[in-house]
This record gives structure tokens, C-alpha cells and sequence, in this order.
């Protein structure tokens, strides 16, 4: 049966009808839709933040992957911010964002437990945006669990409109997904209305359009870890942006349209088969052909 399309940009508008914020439209929206209460809605939030919490601690212990391909790198960036000769070219808000991305990055390499938001791929970027904002800005539970579920309704559209699937659309359907999912939910939790959210998602899909899938040995390790850092930083950006005044020439449904068309158009080898890209690199394959030859000694 055919999903029904939904419209980021109809919400927003039905939203400005009411005499109510944008994350407490959705809030009440999506209470509706799955037959519950706001209240157990928000507690469901609350969960999934907590496991969040976990994933990021866990992956700054120094983890390492069950491949030994990766790990530790969340916990050696966090401890290079204290060596007095550290640059620091990041500020402080995007440093953090990017650690605890790659924390839980790191965490889910290491078969730790981590929320799929969108999926395990990109279970890092929300995290890390969402965390990294409540340490500066001192958002409470209840402000992070209403930022959630705006992420969640942002996804939602995504996946009916496009899809969230690296297999389906590449990195740019998981990594960018969660991009977008995240800024937008930024914007709303730093006051921003629901113009400035559909702005927000339109600027990470422009700025992660046609990112490929190439896992090396198709492993969720390497690039994906830093890909969450790197599309951490994309949220921030976009939600900048778009708090700045800034407007997007192509709107958010629109922009997640045009992610699905390129998705669309990417050949089998870039959409998570490990079948070129970085997958390909004289690296990966010498590496792949090591780690395949040691399950069957």
C-alpha cells in the first residue's frame, strides 16, 4: 500500500493558524495521529534522550568497533581540547556538536546501544546537535523532548516524500536526513518559528545533496562516523542561518524532493553495497580483503 505523501510545508502552514508554537502544533499533531497523549508522547522522548545520553557516554570511554576498524576518536578529540598548544578552530557550541556525534558513531560501531534516528547510520547527528545545544543553551528535558518530536515529524515527511535509506538514496537520505531533522528541531528550540524550520531543512539538503553510500568493506564505520560530525555541523549551520533571517530560494519540500530524484539517479555501487567510492580506495579494499580472509581461517 502507497504511503500518502506529507508536506513539511503544509504543516507549517496549518501551524500558523493556531495560536501556539511550532514544536507544541506537532506535539498536539502527532498526539492525534497515534492515539496517545501528549504527556506519554513527551515521556517516549524523554526515553529515546536518555538512551541518547547512554550512546554518548559509552562512546566516550574510547570504544572500539568489533572490527578494530574504528574507535576512540570522540575521546581523543575531547581530550585534545585540554592540551594548551589545541587550535581549536570550531567553537565551542559546533567542538561539542561534533564529539558527541562521533561518540555515538563510535558507540554503535561497538554494538552499544544508540537510538536510530533515522537509523544507525546517522545516529550521531541528532545527539550530538541536540546535546551539545543543551549545554549552552541550558534546554531542559521537556524543551529537548519537544525539539524531538518536531525532528521526528521532520523525518517522517522525509521518509513518505523521499526516503531515509542510504540502500535507497545514499548517505544523503541517512546522514542528510538527519541533518535536517536536526536543524530544524534546533530552530525550534531556540525560538525560531515554522517558516525558519522549513528553512533550516532546505539548506542541509542543499548543502548534502548527492552524497553517496560507499561503507568500506560495508561496514557502518568508515566514512559514516565522521559523516555524523561533519552533518552535525551542517544542522548548526543551517539553523544559523536561517535564525540570522535568512530565507531558502528553494523550499523544504522541494529540496526533499530533489533528494529523492537524486537518489534516484545514483548508481547501485554508491547506495551501501561497499561498491565504490571510498569502499573502492586501494585502502579499503586491501583492508576489506584482510578482514573478510580472517572469518574464514
Amino acid at each position: 500500500m502507497k504511503k500518502d505523501k506529507l508536506s513539511l510545508l503544509r504543516l507549517i502552514e496549518e501551524s500558523q493558524q493556531q495560536d501556539c508554537s511550532f514544536q507544541d502544533f506537532l506535539l498536539q499533531y502527532n498526539a492525534k495521529e497515534l492515539e496517545t497523549t501528549p504527556e506519554k508522547l513527551l515521556a517516549q522522548m524523554k526515553a529515546m534522550l536518555k538512551v541518547m545520553r547512554g550512546s554518548i557516554d559509552y562512546g566516550l570511554t574510547g570504544v572500539k568497533s568489533r572490527s578494530n576498524l574504528t574507535g576512540g576518536d570522540a575521546k581523543k578529540l575531547l581530550a585534545a581540547s585540554g592540551n594548551e598548544r589545541f587550535v581549536g578552530i570550531l567553537g565551542e557550541k559546533a567542538f561539542d556538536a561534533v564529539v558527541y556525534a562521533m561518540a555515538v558513531g563510535e558507540c554503535n560501531a561497538a554494538m552499544g546501544r544508540i537510538v536510530a534516528a533515522p537509523t544507525a547510520g546517522a545516529s550521531g547527528v541528532l545527539p550530538g546537535v541536540f546535546f551539545s545545544l543543551a549545554k549552552h543553551y541550558n534546554l531542559s528535558d521537556d524543551e529537548l523532548a519537544k525539539g524531538l518530536v518536531v525532528a521526528g515529524t521532520i523525518g517522517m515527511v522525509i521518509g513518505t516524500r523521499a526516503s531515509l535509506a542510504g540502500a535507497t538514496g545514499g548517505c544523503q537520505a541517512e546522514c542528510g536526513s538527519a541533518g535536517a531533522m536536526a536543524a530544524g528541531a534546533a530552530v525550534s528550540m531556540l525560538g525560531g518559528n515554522a517558516e525558519q524550520v522549513g528553512t533550516a531543512v532546505a539548506i542541509v539538503f542543499k548543502n548534502i545533496l548527492g552524497l553517496v553510500c560507499d561503507p568500506v568493506a560495508g561496514l557502518v564505520e568508515v566514512p559514516c562516523i565522521k559523516r555524523n560530525g561533519a552533518c552535525a555541523l551542517q544542522a548548526l549551520l543551517a539553523a544559523e542561518l536561517s535564525l540570522a533571517g535568512i530565507t531558502s530560494f528553494i523550499n523544504c519540500d522541494e529540496a526533499i524532493d530533489a533528494m529523492k530524484e537524486v537518489g534516484d539517479l545514483l548508481p547501485c555501487a554508491l547506495r551501501e553495497t561497499a561498491g565504490g567510492g571510498l569502499a573502492l580506495s586501494p585502502s579499503a579494499l586491501a583492508w576489506a580483503k584482510k578482514y573478510f580472509a580472517q572469518g574464514k581461517e
